[in-house]
């Protein structure tokens, strides 16, 4: 028999005790809830930054390479520098080429609308060359002699010229024209068109500027390259017969 005295009464666990210790883990529960939502609020308010947008650069545009018959030619009286490809159309470039022909081999044929000069050649080929010619009203056609040739020639405006570009007075005939350089009209070479014995006052000639070559924009003289003009005089003698084929639109025949 158990003494009453000593039975220990069962543990009693406060109430008090327990309910705080639930509350305690209920409190931390919601404070890490809330400061898991304000996170997720404050990311919510800062702006996401989009990637950045890389834009592929274009390459320039590669330089045509410069034929050798283009080069500088620093061995002339005056040195001529090399030609600018990137403002000559390659078709204007010189070049042998397929022309059929009724003309006999040696002729010089001047296709005006065209812009190119051909030299026909045996076997129904041409050399052919990106030329520049006259503006509206100054051009000229017909069939022609080159009488003779000239380096580095010395340029005269005619009278007429004269008249409408009063400036050109210094460079008459009667103060001895302007003396050769590369800044002369007629560059390099030039080759005197001749038509029943009579100066027709036209000239097939050289210029620095291939800018010009494919377009209208002389006073009526037939330009060339000045490399071209100098491979063209080694090319053709004194009596050389041309023909200047007429473009409707600027021409005037003779």
């Amino acid at each position: 028999m158990i003494d009453a005295k000593t039975r220990r009464p069962p543990a009693i666990t406060h109430p008090s005790c327990d309910s705080a210790s639930r509350d305690g883990a209920t409190g931390m529960d919601r404070r890490a809830f809330i400061a898991v939502m304000a996170s997720v609020a404050l990311t919510g308010c800062v702006s996401t930054q989009e990637p950045t947008r890389v834009v592929p650069i274009k390459p320039p545009e590669p330089k045509p390479v410069l034929p050798a018959m283009y080069r500088a030619m620093p061995n002339e009286r005056f040195p001529i520098p090399a030609v600018d490809v990137s403002n000559l159309d390659r078709r204007l470039w010189r070049q042998v080429v397929d022309y059929p022909t009724t003309e006999r081999v040696g002729t010089l044929v001047v296709d005006t609308p065209a812009k190119y000069l051909y030299l026909v050649m045996e076997e129904g080929t041409a050399m052919r060359y990106g030329i520049g010619v006259g503006r509206g009203g100054f051009s000229w056609s017909g069939r022609a002699t080159i009488a003779y040739k000239r380096k580095w020639p010395t340029w005269t405006p005619p009278a007429e010229m004269i008249k409408r570009e009063p400036e050109l007075a210094p460079y008459s005939a009667a103060n001895g024209g302007m003396p050769p350089s590369l800044d002369n009209p007629l560059g390099a070479r030039a080759l005197y068109i001749f038509q029943d014995g009579r100066d027709t006052l036209y000239r097939l000639h050289g210029t620095n500027q291939a800018w010009s070559i494919g377009k209208a924009v002389s006073s009526g003289c037939i330009r060339l390259l000045n490399q071209d003009v100098i491979d063209l005089y080694g090319r053709v003698p004194d009596g050389t017969p041309i023909r200047v084929i007429p473009d409707p639109a600027t021409a005037m025949s003779a």
